[in-house]
């Protein structure tokens, strides 16, 4: 009769001292408590930081996921815990996966998610598949989202803490990159959980500040980043009601978003306006009232589906949709179109949806993430 090993923490069946286990480090309280805790427990842990931009400019810069000051944490918190730590450059990889569609993305007048790209383009594939060569038997990373074991395999849930809940921006992890992944973080009840941690073992890092911004975008002016990558971009132009009266003038469609009130540079106006429209072909800003943002039908492309059962035409799924990583899920008739694109119909209708955020289903009131999906045009 054969035997079968038990499995260890992570689910693999292997002693832990022969499971290697690769960990994406950006030098933060999270990641380094993940690998931490590992190599306490004894796996044959290996540190992995990615370069993701020039490193002159990083080491001036404060507040960034992998700016230089960030790679000196990770690879002191891998010499006090005894595990080997390696810095790839990725400067390439990430302007051309990440960067530039972000640059691009905003000069048509979207509104980009570049967090999801780097995870997906970047962490997700390209990192993954370098854990994947250094023969790691898994990959571990510090975001605040749980997998679990399902009836057909290794399913995605929100985190236990709410407020750190991350899988808005983990929607498109794919079915073979969630059978490698793990993520010892999700089930903490809160980030005091996660610092105990870090101060249990010592860690320098345990007191370190989280990250805000945007790496490559300093104190999150976004116009400025798109100043300096595209040349010539702040064009300037004119601010039009819905009916195309002229109220104004900008310098730049870049400066706006969508659903934006303030600093529309146009006052004595009977009732407050909104940017409603991006036109950046013809350089226009349009606004209108709060009403004209309501948005009740949202078609989306480039879908992951986690599901389940297959996703296709032949049925539509009644889940939970979030349309920004700060709102919660809201009830919504998902139709397929096809395997990867879908129209989404919001039972309550929301404002300022904008093209290039991320639509993320969920099931319902539960934890699980189905996948989710590339809101691609306007109203």
């Amino acid at each position: 009769m054969p035997f079968d090993p038990p499995l260890n923490s992570l689910g693999l069946p292997k002693p832990v001292a022969e499971t290697r286990v690769v960990v994406a480090m950006s030098g933060g309280v999270d990641s380094s408590v993940v690998a931490a805790e590992l190599a306490a427990e004894g796996y044959d842990v290996v540190g992995v930081t990615l370069q993701l931009y020039d490193h002159g400019a990083a080491l001036a810069k404060k507040g960034a996921c992998c700016a230089g000051r960030d790679i000196h944490d990770a690879r002191r918190v891998a010499e006090e815990m005894g595990f080997p730590h390696y810095v790839l450059d990725y400067e390439s990889k990430f302007r051309e996966s990440v960067i530039d569609e972000f640059a691009d993305a905003y000069l048509g007048g979207a509104t980009p998610v570049p967090c999801i790209r780097c995870n997906e383009r970047v962490k997700f594939r390209d990192l993954l598949e370098t854990a994947q060569d250094l023969g790691a038997d898994c990959m571990a990373t510090g975001h605040y989202i749980q997998r679990k074991l399902g009836a057909h395999g290794a399913e995605l849930h929100r985190a236990a803490d709410p407020v750190r809940d991350q899988s808005y921006f983990l929607f498109s992890t794919t079915q073979d990159q969630l059978d490698y992944l793990r993520f010892p973080l999700g089930h903490l009840e809160t980030k005091a959980d996660t610092r105990a941690l870090a101060a249990k073992h010592g860690l320098a890092v345990a007191d370190k500040p989280d990250s805000q911004d945007i790496c490559f975008v300093p104190d999150g002016n976004y116009a400025a980043v798109i100043e300096k990558l595209r040349p010539g971009a702040g064009e300037p132009g004119e601010i039009v009601d819905t009916d195309g009266h002229v109220l104004g003038t900008h310098e730049g469609v870049i400066h706006y978003t969508i659903g934006q009130r303030r600093g529309l540079g146009i006052g004595g106006l009977a009732e407050p306006l909104y940017v409603v429209k991006l036109d950046p072909d013809a350089r226009r800003v349009v606004v209108g009232p709060k009403t004209a943002l309501a948005t009740r039908t949202v078609p989306v492309r480039e879908i992951n589906w986690l599901g389940d059962a297959a996703f296709d035409s032949q049925r539509e799924w009644h889940l939970s949709v979030k349309l920004r990583s700060t709102r919660p899920p809201a009830p919504a008739i998902i139709r397929p179109l096809s395997a990867h694109e879908a129209e989404v119909e919001l039972l309550v209708p929301e404002e300022g949806v904008s093209p290039g955020q991320a639509c993320v289903f969920y099931d319902g009131d539960g934890t699980r993430v189905f996948g989710g999906g590339w809101i691609w045009k306007g109203q």
